[in-house]
C-alpha cells in the first residue's frame, strides 16, 4: 500500500480571476501552483498559510479562501521517490484563494529558499501540462476540471 505525503496546494486568483502559476527556480519552463507539505500535526489550514507566506510572500490576510478539495493524490518517480525517503507520492488538499484588494505584491524572494523564479498571471483556459513533469499531469487534470471547468 502506498504511503502518501499530506500536502497543501493553492490555486490563487487575483480581482480580475486570473490564475498565479510559478516557475519553479531549478527547473526553466516548469511552471506550477504553490504547494508544500504538511508538518506532522499541523492542521490544513495553518500549513495553508505557512506555505503560502513562505513560497509567494502573502500574509494570511490578504486573500480569501472560497474553496478546498481534497484527495488528489500522485505517485513519485522513482528518482523523486529516492529522494523523499518515506512517502511514495502525495496527497494534495487544494485551496481556491482570492486575492483582497489590500493585498501586497506576490514576493518569491521573502523566504531562504525560494522555489519559484518567476511568477505569471494566467485565465485557468490557458494553462499547460506540457508546464508539468508526466507524474503531476493527472492531479491537474482533475484540479482544472474541478475547480474551473476546464479541460487540459
Amino acid at each position: 500500500m502506498a504511503s502518501y505525503r499530506p500536502n497543501v496546494a493553492v490555486l490563487m486568483l487575483n480581482r480580475k480571476g486570473k490564475l498565479l502559476v510559478c516557475e519553479r527556480r531549478n527547473q526553466k519552463g516548469a511552471w506550477q501552483f504553490p504547494q508544500g507539505g504538511v508538518d506532522k500535526g499541523e492542521k490544513m489550514i495553518k500549513a495553508l498559510a505557512r506555505e503560502v507566506e513562505e513560497e509567494i510572500g502573502l500574509p494570511w490576510d490578504s486573500y480569501k479562501v472560497l474553496d478546498q478539495r481534497a484527495g488528489y493524490t500522485y505517485l513519485y518517480p522513482d528518482q523523486v521517490k529516492k529522494q523523499k525517503m518515506y512517502f511514495d507520492g502525495q496527497e494534495q488538499t487544494y485551496y481556491l484563494c482570492r486575492l483582497k484588494k489590500s493585498a501586497p505584491d506576490i514576493d518569491l524572494d521573502g523566504h531562504k529558499n525560494p522555489e519559484f523564479e518567476r511568477y505569471k498571471w494566467i485565465w485557468p483556459e490557458n494553462f499547460k501540462l506540457k508546464w508539468l513533469p508526466e507524474f503531476k499531469r493527472q492531479v491537474y487534470r482533475a484540479v482544472m476540471l474541478d475547480f474551473f471547468e476546464v479541460r487540459l
